[in-house]
C-alpha cells in the first residue's frame, strides 16, 4: 500500500515529539584512516601511513545518535570507565546534543574501544577491541536500575542495546521489563547471545539471523524459506512470551510476525559498504515507529529503508534525517 506524501511527513513529525529509553553497552569507535603503499619489511602485512583519526559514538550510543538525528530525545543509560576514553565519549556526547543525565562512570573497568584500521577510504585492514566483558556489580547496576526507573517518567519508548560487555544482567533485564510493562511503554530489544532468552514480555524483539540462530540453537538452512521464519517466530512466542518477532535478514530484508500476520519485506538495491551500526540504525526507527503506533507493516519498511541507508558509509554512521525522508517519500508514495 502506496502513503501520500503528508502522511510520510506526518510520520517524520511525530518522530520529533518522542523520548527513548536507552539502555546498554556503550562504546567508543575509533577510526585510522590512511593509505597503503607498501609491505612492512618486519612480516607480511601492509604499512598503514595513517593521515586522519576520528572517534564516534558506538553501540547504545550510536541508537542515541540515531534518535537524535531524527529530532527525537534520547534518553541514554549507560556507563563508561574513569579513563581518557571516557572523556572523549562525553565529549562526543555533549557535542551530539546528547544527555549525560544518566551516565557515570566506573573505577573497575576501563571505557570499551573498538578501534578501526581503514586504508584507501574504505577498506578495514583491522580492528582492535579494548574492553572487560564480566558483568558490572550489584551497586552499578543498582544504579542503572535507579536511572532507567526515573528515566520513565518520560519516556515513550525503552529500547535494551546488549552487546554482551557486561552492563546487562537477567536479573537487571527483567527488573526493568516488569517495570515498563507496569507502565505500558512499549519494549524494543536487540540481544546478543548471553541474554538471549532474558527478554520475556518484551514488545518487539530483534535478533539478526546469526542471533536468532545461536540464541535458538537452530539450524535455519539457505535459501530462506518463510516457513523456517515462521517456525522461529513461534518458538520466540513460545519461550519468552514477545509481542512482535522482527528477524533482520541482511541483504535479504527484514521478517516481521505479531502471531496472527507474518511478512518479509526485501531490502533495496544498495551499494553496501559497511554493515557497521546498521543494527543500531534499525533498533532506533523501529523503537521511534512502535512508540508512534505505526502498523507492522509499515515499521517493517521504515525500518528496512534505514537500514540499507546507513550500509553505503563506511564505518558506524549514523541515518541522515532529510535524506532517509527522501528516500521514504521516494519508496513509499
Amino acid at each position: 500500500m502506496k502513503l501520500k506524501i503528508q502522511e510520510v511527513k506526518n510520520i517524520f513529525s511525530d518522530f520529533q515529539k518522542k523520548k527513548i529509553l536507552i539502555v546498554g553497552d556503550v562504546m567508543l569507535d575509533a577510526y585510522w584512516w590512511g593509505h597503503v603503499k607498501r609491505i612492512s619489511p618486519e612480516a607480511p602485512v601492509p604499512v598503514v601511513l595513517v593521515n586522519n583519526r576520528e572517534y564516534r559514538l558506538g553501540g547504545a550510543a550510536n541508537v542515541a545518535v540515531n534518535i537524535r538525528q531524527m529530532g527525537a530525545t534520547p534518553l541514554l543509560i549507560s556507563l563508561l570507565g574513569q579513563d581518557a576514553d571516557g572523556h572523549a565519549f562525553l565529549d562526543l556526547l555533549d557535542e551530539n546534543s546528547i544527555s549525560k543525565e544518566y551516565i557515570f562512570q566506573s573505577e573497575n573497568r576501563p571505557t570499551t574501544v573498538k578501534s578501526r584500521i581503514i586504508a584507501n577510504d574504505q577498506q578495514q585492514l583491522l580492528r582492535v577491541d579494548s574492553e572487560i566483558t564480566a558483568g558490572i556489580n550489584k551497586d552499578e547496576s543498582d544504579r542503572i536500575y535507579q536511572n532507567a526507573i526515573s528515566a520513565m517518567a518520560e519516556a515513550d519508548a525503552l529500547i535494551f542495546v546488549d552487546y554482551d560487555k557486561g552492563l546487562l544482567s537477567a536479573g537487571l533485564i527483567r527488573k526493568i521489563i516488569k517495570e515498563a510493562n507496569k507502565r505500558n511503554i512499549p519494549v524494543i530489544v536487540d540481544p546478543k547471545k548471553e541474554n538471549f532468552l532474558e527478554y520475556k514480555n518484551a514488545t518487539l524483539f530483534k535478533p539478526n539471523l546469526k542471533e536468532l540462530r545461536e540464541g535458538l540453537g537452530l539450524i535455519i538452512p539457505k535459501p530462506l524459506q518463510i516457513e523456517d521464519l515462521r517456525e522461529a517466530a513461534q518458538l520466540l512466542f513460545d519461550k519468552m512470551h514477545i509481542q512482535i518477532a522482527f528477524i533482520t535478514l541482511s541483504s535479504a530484508g527484514v521478517y516481521i510476525n505479531d502471531g496472527k500476520k507474518d511478512m518479509i519485506v526485501p531490502s533495496h538495491k544498495r551499494s553496501i559498504y559497511d554493515v557497521s551500526g546498521a543494527g543500531d540504525t534499525v533498533g532506533a526507527i523501529a523503537a521511534l515507529a512502535i512508540s508512534s503506533g505505526i502498523k507492522n507493516s509499515l515499521l517493517a519498511q521504515l525500518t528496512n529503508i534505514a537500514g540499507g541507508l546507513v550500509c553505503e558509509q563506511v564505518g558506524v554512521v549514523p541515518i541522515d534525517r532529510e535524506q532517509y525522508l527522501e528516500e521514504c517519500l521516494r519508496l513509499l508514495t
